[in-house]
């Protein structure tokens, strides 16, 4: 991991494309401004987490575990 230090209004560029800036810091707090292509994804890191959950949990299912959304549930007994 590099560990760099930085202050309010300084930033750093990851690629050619990535900047990220320190927006304010209050306390333990720091505020960080992303600027990214819109196609490079930014997220924390627990949002990104439960996001991968979901797919690997999603790629799981088998086409019987999921019923067309018009339809009432299979009577399974």
């Amino acid at each position: 991991m590099l560990v760099l230090s930085r202050t309010r209004d300084e930033s750093i560029i990851i690629g050619d494309n990535v900047v990220v800036t320190v927006v304010d810091v209050r306390g333990d707090k720091v505020k960080l401004g992303i600027e990214a292509p819109q196609d490079v994804t930014v997220h924390r890191r627990e949002v990104y987490e439960a996001i991968r959950r979901e797919n690997q949990q999603a790629a799981r299912l088998r086409p019987d575990d999921v019923r067309p959304m018009n339809r009432p549930p299979r009577d399974r007994s």
